[in-house]
């Protein structure tokens, strides 16, 4: 009998292993947020509106969803190293494709289609890594580690763009991906053995038909969660007919999924009650996770810090999500005490919105901010695994990737939902406040033709003509009253925020169910479309 092949080569150590594919891992993981890395230079160069750019990382995020199911048919057909090979190919024809072109409705194809690549690369990564991980808890370490790694997408994609955008035309951050892709895929093939990773099964079958219904409902569904707000929701016909559209795809999706024989949602895990309760705490989470994104916002537009010093403080976040997932990761392995790791963590995320409230300002100092973003990615990342690993130990192994297909549902629409709400809650409180400050602004105010006055004087100060100088100071006056309906509309989100997180703490201590479950990883890993 012939000795089996290893996947690696002989020689390569452990660690080199790890390494290319922990580097290629984050390759792929930083191509999800390129689109929105700098969301205005993203506007700038294609001509785009703001919510043109939000679209295309949803329409990324749509295509790794749908195509979840499908692309674990061709990992198991095809030799792993070629596998890798044709995914990396094409990844990188994708965003050469990407590099040269301004058009707007081939940016959303090639974003829809690098999804469907990336799919590819992610589950290689992942089967690779899970399958090293041998000792009796390193799964748990291995969740830990790749859901801290998205926790850190957004931040570390702003800090690997900011510096390439300062300096270059927005497109050359597609070169520059390129570049990171190139030697860890070349280091990660070079030692690969050409064998299957899993059990070969002939490629018929395929089950198009569903990809193609679930692809397509969550493109409608991003399409009305983004362009709603703009298009005046029902009162634009193309935002009725996606809404039909969406809810008749999704029915259709449901009846088939029932009567298919191998269906590639299994709906009985919804039987399970801690996968339900799993379910509602994510869906929470991702709310709450969508709204920190006002805290970057808030640095670059009210205290004009440019996006790499902006970046910068998103460190301290970083490290306050090391320092969470390491503290999870404690607290899963001993199995005890799951309830009140899952308080604390929403503790923490309540702490953060709270003081936000506080601190927003029109002028603060950097260091100011420090704590509270520490205290943000503390409390992230001592939940988000956590929760994680609780819905899929909910469910049998078998129903293991059902699981992890509806968890990739939920996760989209909290995603795009949370876009949605920040849209139509800006909208809605800026134009409030707006209307009161505007309403009690008059020329008559001492106050206002002091400001008036006062930018008037310090225009003419550097040569402006004085007629030109008046004109300018009306735009700045309006300017600054911008700035506070932002602010106020920050307040009121974040006071919302912070209730959420008050009702799922409050949520929590109701649900004993989750210290007494044990968290068995068994023969699971994280789903391609994880992030």
């Amino acid at each position: 009998m012939s000795k089996a092949i290893p996947i690696f080569k002989s020689w390569v150590p452990e660690w080199l292993i790890r390494t290319s594919i922990l580097l290629l891992l984050l390759s792929s993981v930083l191509l999800f947020a390129l689109s929105t890395a700098d969301g205005t230079a993203a506007a700038g160069y294609y001509g785009m509106e703001p919510a043109d750019v939000q679209f295309s990382l949803l329409l990324f995020y749509a295509a790794v969803a749908s195509f979840a199911g499908v692309e674990r048919r061709f990992f198991e057909r095809i030799i792993t190293k070629d596998y890798l090979l044709i995914c990396i190919v094409l990844e990188i024809l994708i965003a050469y494709l990407c590099y040269h072109t301004r058009e707007i409705y081939l940016v959303f194809i090639f974003r829809f289609l690098q999804g469907i690549v990336n799919c590819g690369i992610t589950s290689i990564c992942l089967t690779l890594l899970f399958g090293r991980l041998k000792s009796e808890h390193s799964r748990e370490v291995g969740y830990t580690i790749f859901y801290g790694m998205i926790l850190c997408v957004s931040p570390v994609t702003a800090l690997f763009a900011a510096p390439i955008v300062e300096n270059f035309e927005y497109n050359v951050l597609y070169k520059a991906i390129i570049f990171c892709f190139m030697p860890s895929a070349a280091l990660l093939f070079f030692i690969l053995n050409r064998v299957h990773l899993m059990r070969k099964k002939p490629l018929y079958q395929l089950d198009w038909a569903s990809f193609l219904l679930f692809a397509v409902m969550l493109i409608l569904i991003a399409y009305v969660l983004i362009y709603g707000q703009q298009k005046d929701w029902l009162e634009d016909k193309s935002i009725v007919y996606s809404i039909l559209a969406a809810i008749s795809l999704f029915v259709l999706s449901l009846l088939r999924q029932k009567a298919s024989k191998r269906p590639t949602v299994d709906l009985s895990v919804f039987k399970y009650r801690n996968f339900s309760i799993g379910i509602v705490f994510l869906l929470i989470l991702y709310l709450i996770r969508g709204a920190f994104s006002l805290t970057s916002t808030y640095f670059i537009t009210v205290l004009g810090m440019d996006s790499l010093h902006a970046n910068q403080l998103m460190i301290f976040n970083i490290l306050g999500i090391i320092a969470g997932s390491c503290i999870a990761i404690r607290f899963l392995i001993g199995q005890k005490m799951l309830r009140v790791l899952w308080i604390t963590g929403f503790a923490l995320l309540m702490v953060f919105f709270t003081v936000m409230c506080f601190l927003f300002a029109t002028e603060a100092d950097a260091e100011t901010f420090i704590l509270p973003l520490f205290l943000q990615g503390l409390g992230a990342g001592m939940v988000m695994s956590p929760i994680v690993m609780f819905i899929v130990s909910a469910v049998p192994a078998q129903m293991s990737q059902s699981a992890a297909s509806v968890g990739i549902f939920v996760r989209f629409s909290a995603f795009s939902l949370s876009l949605a709400l920040i849209n139509y809650f800006q909208l809605y409180f800026k134009g409030s406040h707006n209307n009161d400050m505007r309403s009690g602004l008059s020329l008559l105010d001492l106050g206002i033709s002091e400001r008036l006055a006062g930018y008037q004087n310090a225009l003419s100060s550097h040569g402006m003509l004085k007629d030109e100088a008046a004109k300018v100071a009306v735009g700045l006056l309006n300017k600054a009253v911008q700035k506070q309906a932002f602010l106020q509309f920050c307040v009121n989100y974040y006071e919302m925020i912070a209730v959420l997180c008050l009702f799922s703490i409050v949520l929590i201590a109701l649900q004993p169910v989750i210290s007494k479950t044990m968290i068995n990883l068994k023969g699971k890993r994280p789903a391609a479309a994880g992030f």
